[in-house]
């Protein structure tokens, strides 16, 4: 058991000039490389997170301009459709006030014609009358004779 043990040492000491060369290769690589790199993978991936939130916010200020874009342009709208709804409201108050305006005419027109006419059938009636009257005398002494009057 001692030549074992004696054969483990000796493997270990051998061994020692591996592990300190060993253990000096992973503090070098962690100063020389390891570090400079996990800098600039940092550092890479600030600049990355940095222009994917910088797009975020380019895309949702969009998204804001465009809803804001769409709300002018609805309220445009909006108001265009109102201004025509009260020019149409107004252009037919202005035609019923036309057309009462004619009603109101023609009505007068035909109420003096009414009243022309009654007056002419008055004026017409009285002649008719007149002449009536002088017709039957004239009648009357066409048949009868003059005697009998």
């Amino acid at each position: 058991m001692d030549q074992i043990l004696n054969q483990i040492g000796g493997l270990v000491l051998g061994a020692v000039p591996t592990m300190v060369l060993f253990i000096l290769t992973v503090v070098f690589y962690g100063l020389l490389v390891r570090r400079p790199l996990d800098h600039i993978l940092a550092e890479r991936h600030a600049r990355t997170a940095g222009a994917v939130e910088k797009a975020k916010g380019a895309i949702s200020e969009a998204e804001a301009r465009t809803a804001e874009y769409e709300e002018r342009l609805r309220k445009a709208r909006a108001e265009i459709f109102a201004g025509r709804e009260a020019k149409l409201k107004q252009w037919a108050a202005e035609r019923e006030q036309a057309l009462s305006a004619a009603r109101t005419t023609t009505t007068q027109r035909v109420l003096a014609g009414k009243l022309e006419i009654e007056q002419s059938l008055a004026a017409a009636q009285r002649q008719i009358e007149a002449a009536s009257a002088e017709l039957s005398e004239q009648v009357l002494r066409a048949v009868l004779p003059e005697a009998a009057l």
